[in-house]
């Protein structure tokens, strides 16, 4: 097992390095600007800025060279600061890039791990009964609302949510984390918290069961038609002990892959659904870094998120073992 993770870390080195260099190129190659955004602002205001002071702006910002050599330098420079953990100062904000994404990550991180919660509360029973349930009205009722749901975009279902349980209805509020001019403290505020993002999370929760709850429906079909299962049957086990204990672990295995994308999706953010719900998550954040060009920071959080993916990649590697004892990570 330790030498297994030890290849993995040392195959997950490389791996980083090449998205870095990725990264790097693309963000380089990207035609929007932050310094001619900057001097645009200034000159729309009846300033006038000279070419001097626009090279020094650039000099300053570390994006002045754009030959060869300038290129390759910058890379080694940041890949430098990346290993110590120096993402470098946002243009945008003013401050490093690790506290812009500490300060706005958990709004961002509370909304998809209790979405992601219910999302697996839901999707795997429903796949679970739809399969035990094949052809049954049982079976096509689920999968006729998880395909609505699947074909619905964020943006649209987020807003007619929003338009039904708080503008007509009134029970909800519409946007943000608290309401405007709020005192409240302690629990009142945590009372304030949980009512704002009840549409966000239901929003993201009931969009993203289907695919989920299909792949679950899907493998433990393939489940059920084992010779296994039909053997533990013909021994007299009841059918409850039949699905739960043979056939869904066996139905883990191919979710278990899913468990890779699961690390960084926590720390994304949900940039469309906090546009909709005005909440000041880190894919707002992110978004508007994106628009401006803000190139640290932009770079700081992409690499961040590779970071994530190459730990859940590995984590999802190391569940294998534990939900099927045939892998052997040696």
């Amino acid at each position: 097992m330790a030498k297994y993770i030890l290849k993995r870390l040392a195959l997950s080195v490389l791996i980083l390095l090449g998205v870095s260099l990725i990264i790097y190129v693309l963000i380089r190659l990207m035609p929007v600007d932050f310094i001619e955004n900057k001097i645009n602002q200034m000159n729309q205001g009846g300033a006038t800025i000279p070419q001097e002071t626009v090279d020094a702006l650039y000099a300053t910002y570390g994006i002045g060279d754009d030959s060869f050599l300038g290129i390759i330098q910058g890379y080694l420079n940041w890949l430098l600061n990346i290993c110590k953990f120096d993402f470098g100062t946002s243009f945008k904000y003013g401050l490093p890039v690790t506290q812009v994404i500490a300060s706005k990550m958990g709004v961002s991180f509370a909304v998809a791990l209790i979405a992601t919660v219910f999302e697996f509360m839901i999707a795997i029973p429903l796949g679970i009964t739809a399969a035990t349930h094949q052809y049954s009205f049982r079976d096509y009722l689920t999968t006729f609302l998880v395909m609505v749901g699947i074909s619905l975009p964020s943006f649209f279902f987020g807003q007619m949510l929003k338009n039904i349980f708080a503008y007509n209805l009134g029970w909800l509020p519409p946007t943000g984390m608290v309401e405007a001019g709020s005192s409240s403290v302690g629990f009142a505020l945590l009372i304030e918290y949980v009512q704002h993002m009840i549409l966000p999370i239901l929003t993201i929760v009931i969009l993203s069961i289907g695919p989920r709850m299909r792949m679950t429906r899907t493998n433990m079909l393939e489940v059920m038609n084992s010779d296994y299962i039909r053997t533990a049957r013909a021994k007299g086990l009841k059918e409850s002990k039949v699905i739960n204990k043979h056939a869904f672990r066996n139905t883990l295995i191919p979710l278990v892959t899913t468990m890779a994308g699961l690390l960084p999706s926590l720390f994304s953010g949900a940039i469309i659904t906090e546009q909709v719900f005005g909440l000041d998550g880190i894919g707002n954040v992110a978004l508007a870094a994106m628009n401006e060009g803000d190139i640290p920071f932009i770079m700081g959080y992409n690499m961040f998120l590779a970071l994530l993916s190459v730990i859940g990649v590995l984590l999802s590697d190391l569940m294998y073992a534990i939900v099927d004892p045939r892998v052997k990570l040696e």
